[in-house]
């Protein structure tokens, strides 16, 4: 099985200005974070063996060396308010959606508010952390390559290998994926935060496994809401439809149910 150790990610370096290959990381986004303050907007720190990753809601993610990729590109987006910051986690979803979707026969998508899956099936994961003095943030994107299926952390998870790509390579998907980041974040640049203007919560919306569905959300104070996922508003909340009417959620644990 091919795996990603020695990638020197040539093509990935043309893109940003700056880019870190470790060997290995407990958190790419802690490394990053902590040398933020020396480092221009879009540096990228890049490992294929994270082993200490964390997802949303406090979760760990942890993979075999050398089947996924974690990714943490640093944002300073000058002149833009923290809070236009919340579409960011969406931005990278809908970027890394458009970057593997050439590598695959199935269809991508992106789940509210942070997962790009294929067929149903989550290959990739966001997490974006705001820097301590709120001048800009992390967005981390783990993507799963190689894992067979006996290696994936959930029976709803898949890899581009199990979705049918053929020997995925690493720099390739890295190089596309900043490509669609940095080309949706200068147009939501340009727009000044405007999701709508920069036309992102329509490209969003049109790429969301998530709309149209009958959902879960498992809300922060540990409540459900059960309704159906009908649109995603101007600050990025999920709009879910249920018998009291509607309901924006700013976070929360999405399930897609099936009747």
């Amino acid at each position: 099985m091919q795996q990603s150790d020695h990638v020197d990610f040539r093509r990935s370096r043309a893109v940003v200005p700056g880019l870190e290959v470790l060997p290995e990381a407990g958190s790419t986004n802690d490394v990053l974070s902590a040398r933020a303050a020396g480092l221009p907007d879009l540096s990228v720190i890049v490992t294929t063996n994270q082993t200490g990753g964390r997802g949303r809601l406090g979760r760990v993610w942890v993979s075999p060396p050398g089947r996924t990729l974690a990714i943490s590109v640093l944002l300073k987006p000058e002149g833009l308010a923290p809070d236009a910051f919340g579409w960011f986690p969406l931005l990278a979803g809908l970027a890394m959606s458009r970057a593997i979707a050439p590598f695959v026969p199935g269809t991508v998508s992106v789940k509210w508010p942070n997962d790009v899956l294929i067929d149903g099936a989550k290959v990739s994961g966001t997490l974006s952390e705001l820097l301590p003095d709120l001048s800009g943030l992390v967005i981390g994107v783990g993507v799963n390559l190689y894992q067979e299926p006996d290696e994936l952390p959930t029976a709803t998870s898949t890899s581009l290998v199990v979705a049918g790509a053929e020997a995925p390579d690493a720099d390739a998907v890295l190089a596309s994926y900043l490509a669609h980041l940095i080309t949706l974040y200068r147009e939501y640049l340009t727009a000044g935060g405007d999701p709508v203007r920069s036309a992102l919560r329509d490209e969003v919306v049109e790429a969301c496994h998530t709309i149209g569905r009958a959902v879960r959300v498992e809300l922060p104070g540990g409540d459900d809401l059960l309704g159906t996922a009908v649109g995603i508003d101007v600050d990025g909340r999920l709009i879910v439809e249920s018998d009291t009417g509607r309901t924006a959620v700013a976070a929360g644990d999405v399930t897609h149910l099936r009747y």
